[in-house]
């Protein structure tokens, strides 16, 4: 019995120092991966620092590539969340292509950093053309932003190799009456649906609907001769009466960017283009008449046409950047231009190249049944140009 009684005190004991051991074992380190962030704020303003630009994207990214995102308000305020330390800050408008700066700046743990005016100013990289109208002047639009467009002609319009030195066309109301020689329509229906097809992006207004869908001055029926633009995608008449019409901005995106969603447009002539047919799976609508729901806004970067040839436009042939297509949390998709030389690693996160919608070649066309004469009573519509100028 005492031999038992010693060996149960043996492995009691036993017992005990195998608990104390275990006691002593030291812990697992976690260790702490999370980023230390800062804030950066500012105000992103036209080139020439007189407008403020709502709906810009600002972002930067980690070391690892992880996008930190906002965007500027209808004042082109913004604050953006940021990793410490040297940052390269993006600003940019539309899919980045045409229009953004890039800032190098230092973002401080748990501080807000202001960013001066200088800064977030929001550059023109692309080469703009226009034609002279009869009714508009969106060059004076264009200018008032101090960004630079060059007049072209309808000569320059037949001709490729001239409108490939471009990235934006704008074709202001009445610009295609002046083509007096009709022998070049056919030259320039076929340019500018090169010019689209290879990522070129054109406006045009009211009258020169003409050039997507065919006609002279105007059409005045469905399915003229000439344009680019597939007669089943569009249609318009000149039909509209002049006179206030009140309208919606469908859109937003546009909403957000210009800090309201209802205006009215004042048609000053009087007939203008009204659309009276359009494929929706082809065409955004971004203003509309708040009556009848008729587009008075309308975009698409969905062109495309069969024995296009491969030409290439503007800056692209020289361009460091690739547009690219982020999914944010909430399944947010953004087309933004990043340096290409990050394509790949973006790519290996889920990122995909090109844009994420449209046809990845495509430019933007974008149409609006309204004016844009600087000097006229166009009012917030003026605000909405704006956008159009720098969203192509």
């Amino acid at each position: 019995m005492k031999n038992l009684n010693l060996l149960l005190i043996f492995i009691i004991l036993l017992s005990l120092g195998s608990c104390q051991s275990d006691s002593e074992t030291p812990t697992e380190v976690k260790v702490d991966n999370t980023i230390q962030t800062g804030k950066l704020s500012g105000k992103v303003m036209s080139q020439n620092g007189t407008k403020p630009i709502g709906g810009a994207s600002i972002f930067t990214f980690d070391e690892k590539y992880k996008i930190y995102y906002t965007t500027s308000d209808a004042e082109g305020n913004f604050t953006l969340e940021a990793p410490a330390g040297n940052q390269t800050i993006h600003i940019q408008t539309g899919n980045g292509s045409n229009f953004r700066t890039q800032i190098a700046t230092i973002v401080k743990k748990n501080e807000t950093v202001t960013l001066n005016a200088n800064q977030t100013k929001l550059n023109q990289v692309a080469k703009i053309a226009y034609l002279e109208g009869s009714f508009d002047k969106i060059e004076d639009i264009i200018q008032s932003l101090g960004y630079n467009a060059t007049l072209i002609t309808n000569a320059d319009l037949a001709n490729i190799n001239t409108i490939a030195q471009y990235d934006i066309i704008f074709l202001n109301c009445g610009s295609r009456k002046y083509i007096t020689n009709q022998s070049l329509y056919p030259a320039i229906d076929a340019n500018l649906a090169i010019f689209v097809a290879n990522g070129g992006s054109i406006y045009a207004s009211d009258w020169d609907v003409s050039y997507l869908v065919g006609g002279t001055d105007y059409t005045s029926s469905c399915s003229p001769a000439g344009g680019f633009v597939p007669d089943t995608k569009l249609c318009s008449n000149n039909t509209g009466n002049s006179g206030i019409i009140p309208a919606t901005v469908n859109n937003a995106g546009l909403s957000t960017a210009l800090g309201f969603n209802t205006l009215n447009i004042d048609f000053d002539l009087g007939t203008w283009q009204k659309i009276t047919n359009y494929d929706p799976t082809y065409w955004e609508v971004l203003v509309k008449e708040t009556s009848s729901n008729s587009p008075l806004m309308i975009r698409t970067n969905h062109f495309t046409a069969t024995g296009i040839p491969a030409t290439p436009i503007g800056n692209a042939p020289n361009s460091t950047f690739t547009t690219v297509c982020i999914t944010l949390p909430g399944n947010i998709q953004i087309s933004i231009s990043v340096p290409t030389i990050t394509v790949p690693y973006l790519v290996a996160l889920g990122a995909t190249v090109g844009p994420c919608s449209g046809t990845t070649n495509s430019g933007y066309i974008y149409y609006t049944s309204f004016h844009n004469h600087a000097t006229g009573n166009i009012g917030n519509a003026g605000v909405i140009l704006q956008y159009v100028i720098l969203n192509l």
